[in-house]
């Protein structure tokens, strides 16, 4: 059993300058957990792979393509490989997000 813990993980140095860590790294697939402070957001972007997000906590708004959707704690949306694609915090809490890229990229994510 391989047991990995959020608190024991570095912080990742990305261009978004947000709290990011990586949770699993196979070549199957890779996760991050994410925390988004009030007001923070990530920049557009585009993932090479299909990716998927898992609202652990908060409200974040979720942004692919040309829609744009405030989402709740348990839900999970899904965005296709080369899709841009964000998430935002507009609320006033935490908002911490599970991202899981299938398989792990490899090739860079394209920062818009």
């Amino acid at each position: 059993m391989i047991i990995t813990k959020y608190q024991h993980q570095v912080v990742k140095d990305t261009p978004h300058k947000i709290d990011v860590r990586e949770m699993y790294n196979k070549e199957s697939a890779q996760a991050m957990l994410m925390a988004l402070k009030p007001g923070e957001s990530l920049k557009p972007h585009k993932t090479p792979v299909d990716v998927f997000f898992f609202i652990v906590e908060g409200t974040p708004t979720i942004h692919i393509g040309d829609e744009s959707e405030e989402c709740e704690v348990d839900t999970l949306v899904e965005s296709p490989a080369d899709i841009v694609h964000y998430i935002s915090n507009s609320s006033d809490s935490l908002a911490r997000i599970l991202v899981v890229k299938a398989p792990r990229p490899t090739t860079q994510t394209k920062v818009l």
